[in-house]
């Protein structure tokens, strides 16, 4: 006996549409959609639209994942806060017992202002400026990935005759993976770390442990993101290894930390492949104890950075239609109050989405929509040929799951459109995380007359 045997066709329907909303996400008769108990209509309503809703118990659910799939002490999570940062989240991350990392010195302000502990932060960056090493070594953040050879010099003289840093050394393992070519940064030559094929990660291991002012404690690497097979991480697992064996034999030195990074997939439509966390991590320690053991190395603590994993599924972002148009070729397009100034993700990498109606129940049939943001460009387009109902029309919500993670934090200004809110739901209640960026913030900026 199968579902559809069991629930019938349109129950096992509305179980798959919302296969990649939070857990909390219920539908009423009326077609209204309520997250953590809390009308999605009802926050279009207060906040105005665009608007993202982000479900604060997806991501502790989440986060909670990965820690027990990556137990302390042999393991660390550090979420990846370039996905999506402010307060609240910061706040809520330190509660459930994660690292950060981070890639500027704003997102690093930001997290220790709110109160979480330096020391549990990683910086990360292949151009960091020296406001960004001036901030971390200020605020004493925990550890400083380099990335480049020229930094080495830099991070030391920045730290001073009396001090020491932490730092790990980023590498290149010659892996391609990732869901588009601008996310793959595990291959040879590209803007990050250093190869491991050509020598530089050894020559610049060598250089750091001459360093006294500097504390090597590990290899970093990040393959890329939106990666959904384990195979990848294993490779990159065993070439690391391998290079931490030479480091032992050239230098006599065990490093205790390998850090094999993010990018772990996430479904944006029904269907899409996932990387589970467990599975992800039950393999990686079987890996690591073998490879370990082959080499005669003590087994180093683990770290992951997954940011998109963690906060991605937990976003909803909801617009508003103002207009609904067929084309002469027969296309149906539904222009709304948002676009790429704050969801750039279909025009940079040509992501899918699954945007649905809500606030209404339709029984009219669907037709293929292409969804069109606001701006003045062709390309400006959220969902293409997505399903929605014929009797669409101005005035409707609609809501795209899965709009946790660089979303807002790559949203710009565009058109001089002010950034979205975000609001925060859990347990029947909203409260509001950031604000509207509003068009008396965009003029303040612009001080020419």
């Amino acid at each position: 006996m199968t579902v559809t045997d069991l629930l019938g066709d349109e129950a096992v329907d509305a179980l798959r549409a919302f296969s990649v909303w939070p857990a909390t996400a219920t539908e009423e008769p009326g077609g209204r959609v309520l997250l953590a108990g809390v009308p999605l209509a009802d926050i279009a309503d207060a906040h105005g639209t665009p608007v993202y809703v982000l479900d604060e118990a997806e991501i502790r659910d989440r986060a909670r994942t990965y820690r027990a799939a990556f137990p302390a002490p042999g393991a660390e999570v550090h979420y990846a806060a370039k996905a999506f940062l402010c307060r609240g989240l910061v706040r809520l991350l330190d509660e459930e017992g994660l690292g950060l990392d981070v890639c500027s010195a704003g997102e690093l302000e930001l997290a220790v202002t709110a109160g979480f502990p330096p020391e549990r932060i990683l910086l990360h960056g292949n151009a960091k400026s020296p406001a960004d090493l001036d901030t971390a070594l200020r605020l004493g953040v925990g550890r400083i990935v380099i990335d480049g050879p020229a930094e080495i010099a830099r991070i030391a003289a920045a730290v001073g005759p009396r001090g020491r840093q932490k730092v790990m050394l980023r590498v290149t393992p010659g892996i391609g993976a990732g869901g588009h070519a601008k996310v793959r940064t595990g291959t040879d030559d590209q803007k990050f770390g250093l190869s491991l094929r050509d020598g530089h990660a050894q020559h610049a291991v060598a250089r750091v442990l001459d360093q006294p002012r500097l504390e090597l404690t590990g290899l970093h690497c990040h393959l890329g993101s939106q990666i959904t097979e384990v195979k990848p991480y294993l490779t990159a697992l065993r070439r690391l290894v391998g290079l931490m064996a030479r480091v032992r034999d050239a230098h006599g030195v065990a490093l205790p930390e390998l850090d094999l990074g993010g990018g772990h997939g996430i479904a944006y439509r029904p269907g899409d492949p996932v990387l589970d966390p467990t599975a992800l991590a039950r393999r990686l320690r079987a890996a690591l104890t073998e490879s370990c053991a082959a080499a005669g190395l003590p087994v180093p603590r683990l770290l992951v950075e997954p940011g998109r994993a963690v906060v991605g599924p937990a976003g909803v972002a909801l617009y508003r239609v103002l207009a609904v148009k067929t084309t002469a070729g027969g296309r149906t397009f539904a222009a709304v109050d948002g676009g790429m100034s704050d969801n750039p993700r279909p025009a940079l990498y040509g992501v899918r989405y699954a945007p649905r109606l809500i606030g209404r129940r339709s029984t009219a049939p669907a037709v293929r929509t292409t969804v069109a943001g606001r701006h003045c460009e062709a390309g400006d387009l959220l969902a293409e040929d997505v399903a929605l109902p014929a009797d669409l029309r101005p005035g409707d919500l609609l809501a795209v799951p899965v709009a946790g993670a660089y979303h807002l934090s790559m949203a710009s200004s565009y058109n001089l459109v002010g950034r979205p809110p975000v609001v925060a739901v859990r347990d029947g209640a909203a409260r509001l995380l950031v604000r509207r960026e509003t068009l008396a913030d965009l003029r303040a900026r612009d001080v020419g007359l």
